[in-house]
């Protein structure tokens, strides 16, 4: 059971206008499990490295993922160079939860987090959810401005 002091986020859907504006050279790409999952894998470990969090061995991890009633591969988004490097991932549950949202280190505070949470609204919107959730550790000031920028708002007990 994760012990840290963690806040609980929410965001209403209903005034979304358009879908994401992705970064220059930055763009979606489809989720491919046989692809990416690995590639995924290392991405959250290397921003979980950076503090707080943490993960499972690659095996242990994408059976948990790939295992739990709640994933749906659609529901993976990431965010790719033009070469088709992946540079950040926002993983969700179908219950229209954000799971995981990292961002390649070099690549951060380019918009490339806001344009995955942005996708992830939109495609949510689109399934027809009113809102959606994450959890983020106090610790990470960061995700929280982020979050908050976005019209995330903390859920009240």
């Amino acid at each position: 059971m994760d012990t840290r002091p963690h806040i609980h986020l929410r965001r209403r859907l209903d005034d979304l206008r358009n879908s994401p504006a992705w970064p220059p050279g930055v763009s979606p790409l489809a989720f491919d499990p046989e692809r990416h999952a690995a590639e995924v894998h290392g991405l959250l470990e290397q921003a979980y490295a950076c503090g707080g969090g943490g993960v499972a061995p690659f095996q242990a991890w994408w059976a948990g993922v790939r295992d739990d009633a709640e994933f749906d591969p659609s529901l993976v988004f990431l965010a790719a160079s033009g070469a088709g490097e992946v540079l950040g991932v926002a993983q969700c549950w179908t219950s229209a939860f954000i799971k995981d949202l990292a961002v390649a280190g070099r690549w951060r505070r380019r918009g490339i987090g806001e344009a995955l949470l942005r996708q992830v609204f939109y495609a949510f919107r689109q399934r027809g959810a009113d809102h959606v959730e994450l959890k983020v550790e106090t610790v990470n000031a960061a995700a929280i401005r982020l979050y908050g920028r976005l019209g995330m708002h903390p859920v009240l007990p």
